[in-house]
């Protein structure tokens, strides 16, 4: 019981970690609800827009560790706004800056929100692969016309659960995969039932998304994230145990993957969609044949040509992010852009290994991140809204490892 005499500051305490639970918990329903972008707005961005204001009105506090991110983010939109000046008509190209503007302010937001408190990370996380299961058996029994509306779950004859694109939905559940196979190799083995029923309904999640980029992402995270554990974990018998269990693992996958290969419709998409180049990529005007002509366009406009003028003049998107960046968003943007991934990369590179809380996040977020960037030569990420939480989840992680040698006064331990 608070004393009449207590110092104002002992009453606003307990105020303040009932606030900070209750904002907690709110982040917890956006992680949740990024998962389900079925229309736009979406319930995440007026969920989010609702939640980051409440928390400026808190008291939200960008560090100095977090203030390049949003210095680079305000750049890049800087550059954004300047392509619009060369538009003869608008359209809709506002409201495309508008989204990007808000999608880099969720990056500053977590990326604060993880610095002020690292145990939200396990929570984001948590959300995420909530959402990521929920929206991947939408897409599995959408794909197998098993529930009511079915056709609102599938594009094209491939899964994309609560999501408008299969290419969006594929790489989203990247994240969670790779969160639920560290638990499944450091957790104890009585929680892995549930993490490898998880496993199962994403990896096949994945699998029907018929998404190359998808394929290719998850493939990629997987093995380099056993890949980063191995090099962080110096036991032996430790080791040969995320060898043991990743190889069972593996061929439990296989065999899912084996049956769902039984079905005729799955085989023959399988067939078709794992041609390394399709028509549409190699052919006159096709994917690689745009990306060429978009860069010598882009190299005669300084201030881009324009947000979605490139889909109008060619009639297909850029589906490359750094072509993306010169033609919404002009030099300026592209700089910012490359500078921006570089700085990430490197900036999460350099803690990867440390013994720290928030260590495996950081891993998970940063592989993931990693992998988005290779993907982001044949799609485009810039408006993905769970490539700002990877790139907030970085920055956030970097700032408590920047905070934290700042108290303690010393430098900390070199990387392994």
């Amino acid at each position: 019981m608070i004393a009449a005499n207590a110092p104002p500051f002992a009453i606003i305490r307990p105020q303040l970690a009932a606030v900070s639970i209750i904002g907690s918990g709110l982040v917890t329903i956006g992680v949740f609800l990024s998962g389900f972008v079925i229309a736009e707005p979406a319930p995440y961005e007026v969920f989010m827009a609702g939640l980051i204001g409440l928390w400026f009105l808190f008291g939200l506090k960008i560090s100095r560790s977090v203030a390049p991110l949003l210095a680079l983010l305000t750049l890049f939109m800087v550059g954004g706004i300047l392509s619009l000046t060369v538009m003869a008509e608008l359209a809709t190209a506002p409201m495309y800056m508008a989204v990007s503007g808000f999608l880099a302010l969720t990056a500053v937001f977590f990326a604060a929100i993880v610095e002020d408190r690292h145990q939200r990370l396990r929570l984001i996380f948590d959300a995420w692969v909530s959402g990521a299961v929920i929206t991947a058996l939408l897409g599995i029994l959408g794909y197998f016309g098993a529930i009511p509306g079915a056709e609102n779950f599938t594009l094209y004859d491939r899964a994309k659960g609560a999501f408008q694109d299969p290419n969006v939905f594929g790489p989203f559940l990247a994240a969670p995969v790779l969160y639920l196979v560290h638990g499944l190799l450091t957790q104890p083995i009585r929680r892995a039932p549930l993490k490898i029923a998880g496993l199962i309904v994403l990896t096949l999640g994945v699998f029907l998304s018929f998404s190359r980029a998808a394929w290719a992402l998850n493939l990629f995270c997987v093995v380099a994230l056993i890949f980063v554990m191995l090099l962080k974990e110096r036991s032996g018998l430790f080791r040969l145990r995320i060898l043991v269990i990743a190889l069972c693992g593996a061929l439990f996958i296989m065999a899912a993957l084996a049956a769902a290969l039984q079905s005729e419709q799955v085989a023959t998409l399988f067939s078709s969609r794992s041609q390394l180049v399709q028509d549409y990529d190699g052919g006159h005007l096709g994917r690689f044949d745009r990306h060429r002509i978009g860069f010598l366009m882009s190299m005669e406009s300084p201030l881009g040509i324009g947000p979605l003028m490139f889909g109008t003049i060619f009639l297909e998107d850029e589906h490359n992010v750094w072509l993306k960046s010169l033609t919404s968003y002009g030099w300026l943007g592209f700089v910012t852009y490359v500078t921006l991934i570089a700085w990430t990369l490197t900036l999460g590179f350099r803690f990867l290994l440390l013994d720290r809380p928030w260590q495996p996040y950081l891993m998970i977020a940063w592989v993931t991140l990693l992998g988005h960037v290779g993907i982001g030569n044949v799609i485009d990420t810039d408006h993905w809204r769970h490539f700002y939480m990877l790139l907030g989840t970085v920055w956030g992680c970097a700032a408590l490892e920047y905070r934290s040698r700042r108290q303690v006064g010393a430098e900390g331990p070199a990387l392994p």
